[in-house]
Order: structure tokens, then C-alpha cells, then sequence
């Protein structure tokens, strides 16, 4: 049976840009399964399965409906044991759940510095006016002052990344010799960036680079199907 996966979309529906619904498609991918995207702008997410959640990811696979990215994660890798792990053993897990609160605390950032104007100019407008009233609360500025300059950006994505950057010389993945959901914590944050803005911070040589390119290649490149944004 195929599992649906709620996605966040803008006015090109084609264009699924949440880091976290990324990290599930990342994921279902992995795990070799069958799964649909279900386009869901910010103003349909309350519908969502009755209201199941205030966010997306949201999945439904039969019967089960599961929400939080991170709890989609769990649940594939509990209900298909068979399937390429997603986390390798509770060690996995365990550093993938450090992973996903260093992502957030100090990837994300710059990331929404960097995108949020192009993600609020490429919503459709039923959902621009939400976006800019709760990110400029969030922000605590209007989306137009929140990009800092290329420069201070790319000083902070530099600091950010040098912990992957330097690990990466000594395996290809955050799993080791092949990719785990750690991996699609980071590379779902950088697919982000990479489908809603032209500013791109890495180098064609970066490590980092090369490692998330491999990701976008990973499961019949199922990242590389949506193109980065022009």
C-alpha cells in the first residue's frame, strides 16, 4: 500500500521545500517504500487529517497517521524491521536525535536568514499573509530585514558546518560507509535552502558539498528530482 506524505508546498505544487517533510522523503525513500506526496500549503495543513497536527510531515501508511518527522523516522524503521535501517541500533538513533537538535539550533538559522522572503514570494497568496505575520513575530522584524548580506552569511554557514566539514574527511557519511537518517536531518535542511533560494553557500570542492550532493544522487535521486531554485 502506498503511504501518503503530507507535504509543504508553494504556488508550484511540484516544489516541496520543508526541511522536514525532506527528511521523511529522505527517509520513505530508504526504506524502499512507496509513497505519494500530497501538496499541502501552509493554510490546509489544520486540515490535514482532521487536524491531526499544527505541522506537516504528517503520513498515513494504511490505518496509522504519524506526525513529527523524527516519530515518522521511528515508526518506519519499528513497522519495517526488514527494510535498510534507518538508524543502524539504539546508538543510531541515539546521536541521529543530537543531530536533529544541532540542526535545528545552529544549521537552521541562517537558513531561514538566507530564505524566508523567497519562500514568502513563492507561496500562493492565500498563504503569504500567514507566513509574514508569524515569521516576522518569530523574527521579530519584517521578512525585508532579515537577510544579513552575502557576506555575514556566508561567515556563518562556514561555522556552522565546520563539525560535518571536518568529519566528512574521514567517512563519505554522518552514518559511516553508508547514509542513515542522520544524514537526511542535515541534507533535508540543506535541500531547504536549495529548492526555495538562488543563495547557495558552498563551494563546487566543499566537502560538505560533495557529501550533500551524493545525498540529492542517494535512491534514484529522489533530491535531485525537484531542481534547485533559479
Amino acid at each position: 500500500m502506498t503511504i501518503l506524505l503530507y507535504d509543504l508546498v508553494g504556488r508550484d505544487t511540484a516544489r516541496p521545500f520543508s526541511p522536514h517533510c525532506w527528511k521523511v522523503a529522505f527517509a520513505l525513500a530508504h526504506k524502499e517504500l512507496e509513497f505519494e506526496r500530497v501538496p499541502t500549503g501552509f493554510t490546509e495543513v489544520p486540515r490535514v487529517e482532521g487536524g491531526v497536527s499544527k505541522t506537516v510531515p504528517v503520513i498515513r501508511d494504511g490505518e496509522q497517521v504519524v506526525t513529527d518527522s523524527f516519530a515518522i523516522a521511528v515508526y518506519l524503521e519499528e513497522t519495517y524491521p526488514d527494510r535498510p535501517t534507518l538508524f543502524d541500533g539504539a546508538g543510531g538513533l541515539a546521536a541521529a536525535r543530537f543531530v536533529e537538535r544541532w540542526a535545528a539550533a545552529t544549521l537552521h538559522p541562517p537558513i531561514a536568514q538566507a530564505a524566508l522572503k523567497d519562500i514568502h514570494d513563492a507561496l500562493a497568496p492565500e498563504d503569504q499573509s500567514y507566513f509574514r505575520e508569524s515569521r516576522e513575530a518569530r523574527m521579530g522584524r519584517p521578512l525585508e530585514q532579515v537577510w544579513p548580506g552575502e557576506a555575514a552569511l556566508r561567515e556563518a554557514f562556514a561555522a556552522a558546518l565546520l563539525p560535518l566539514r571536518s568529519m566528512l574527511k574521514a567517512q563519505p557519511f554522518i552514518g559511516g560507509e553508508g547514509p542513515l537518517f542522520s544524514d537526511y536531518i542535515v541534507a533535508g535542511a540543506l535541500q531547504w535552502l536549495r529548492v526555495v533560494s538562488p543563495f547557495w553557500p558552498l563551494e563546487v570542492d566543499d566537502r560538505v558539498d560533495v557529501w550533500f550532493q551524493r545525498c540529492l544522487d542517494l535512491h534514484g535521486g529522489v533530491g535531485r528530482a525537484v531542481p534547485a531554485a533559479a
